[in-house]
């Protein structure tokens, strides 16, 4: 019982020095609230940093093979790496993986025979799981699926600069183009994406593997490089399968170069999310030590002005461990409330904020994170640690304070 009737000591004497612990409270409220919330901001940048890159790089840890002809490349040197690099990934048992080129034209280009005249459009030639890979956003239609490959005629992903020049996308009417030369196809277009290509103002587009070679979308192989594989796997196993993939593919292909490597961004978001974390702590700290400062202040004018209240009690039996405790549990009660408070108000904004309003044009956050928990418990834990360090010097001085003194103060 006595430590429960210290705490409700505590929260009286908090309700009679109500206008003076709030004010002192503000610099402890202002700092959790900005270090909860910074981290949760921190948080969704550290995502979208991420995203992006992922976007171009794939996600982590994403693998990239690639096999170069020492000689001159053909069709039938081109469906040899593919075979190649298809069999090395089912080997393998990898979950996500699939051929591509180059993002932004490394496939070669598209000869587009658009209303206004024919134009060589930039392609990037892939498989359906490239999308999910590199987290490939269509504003408008969808992405490649499974069954695209079986189709009767070439799908493509364009921009919005490619559809402008074919009079816009209606999903209701599927935009149809011609493609090719001496031997014209018309392909279906499936859907929107920015990610085609780099300048939004010039035509781009994502093209399948299997139409790319079923129709000779690209033209003569000799101008363009085969497509390399991409392998999203566990980070645990990448280093383990560069090295294995290296060795397998080079002596199945013999005539190539191979070339095995990690392209996604890998240890340097790791780096970013540590600056991000020590960064946001030390501005945190720094903030809480100054309410901490005012805590302690006004904890030692309180105790200055209750020292005769004090004496009486400690006449009347009151233990020292009792006047300690009692006078530690006011401000350790005081900046935890004002810590949940912080805390409450930076979720309900956190939670609330209209995001997409106010990112950068063409800048997405697909998969927005949730409020930190941790956060919320560093908030709480470093608020009631202010509070018991900025307690103990004015429990300190009630305590050895001399009962006749006191009396008499």
């Amino acid at each position: 019982m006595g430590f429960f009737a210290a705490i409700s000591e505590a929260w009286s004497e908090i309700r009679v020095n109500r206008t003076r612990v709030v004010l002192s409270l503000v610099g402890v409220f202002l700092a959790v609230f900005a270090m909860t919330t910074i981290t949760a901001v921190g948080n969704m940048a550290r995502q979208m940093v991420g995203e992006t890159t992922e976007r171009s790089s794939g996600r982590p840890a994403t693998l990239r093979v690639d096999a170069y002809s020492n000689g001159t490349n053909s069709a039938d040197g081109v469906q040899t790496v593919e075979t190649a690099l298809r069999e090395a990934a089912t080997r393998h048992e990898v979950s996500w993986w699939g051929l591509a080129s180059y993002q932004y034209g490394g496939g070669g280009q598209l000869t587009v025979r658009f209303p206004a005249g024919t134009q060589l459009v930039t392609a990037t030639t892939v498989d359906p799981s490239y999308g999910t890979m590199h987290r490939v956003i269509t504003s408008e239609g969808r992405w490649f699926s499974a069954g695209d490959d079986d189709a009767f005629s070439p799908r493509l992903v364009v921009n919005q600069a490619f559809a402008d020049q074919l009079g816009g996308f209606d999903p209701a009417n599927p935009l149809t183009v011609v493609l090719g030369g001496d031997t014209p196809v018309t392909a279906t277009v499936v859907g929107i994406s920015s990610s085609a290509s780099y300048d939004a103002t010039t035509p781009g587009a994502y093209v399948l593997n299997a139409d790319a070679q079923r129709w000779n979308l690209l033209g003569d192989p000799a101008n363009s490089s085969p497509p390399g594989l991409e392998l999203w796997v566990p980070n645990a196993d990448a280093d383990a399968l560069v090295s294995a993939l290296q060795t397998e593919v080079q002596a199945s292909l013999p005539g190539y170069s191979v070339s095995v490597q990690r392209q996604d961004a890998g240890d340097e978001l790791n780096i970013l999310d540590t600056i991000l974390a020590y960064g946001v702590r030390g501005v945190g700290i720094f903030a809480l030590l100054l309410g901490g400062i005012g805590v302690l202040n006004v904890g030692l004018v309180t105790v200055r002005q209750r020292i005769r209240e004090i004496g009486v009690r400690r006449s009347f039996g009151a233990t020292g461990s009792r006047v300690f405790f009692a006078v530690l549990f006011e401000s350790v009660a005081a900046t935890f409330v004002a810590g949940f408070l912080a805390v409450m108000l930076s979720i309900i904004l956190i939670s609330n904020f209209p995001l997409q309003s106010v990112l950068p044009a063409g800048v997405t956050l697909e998969d927005v994170p949730p409020f930190p928990l941790e956060a919320a418990v560093e908030g709480l834990v470093a608020a009631t640690a202010v509070g018991a360090l900025a307690g103990l010097v004015p429990a300190t001085m009630a305590v050895r304070a001399k009962v006749i003194d006191a009396i008499r103060y």
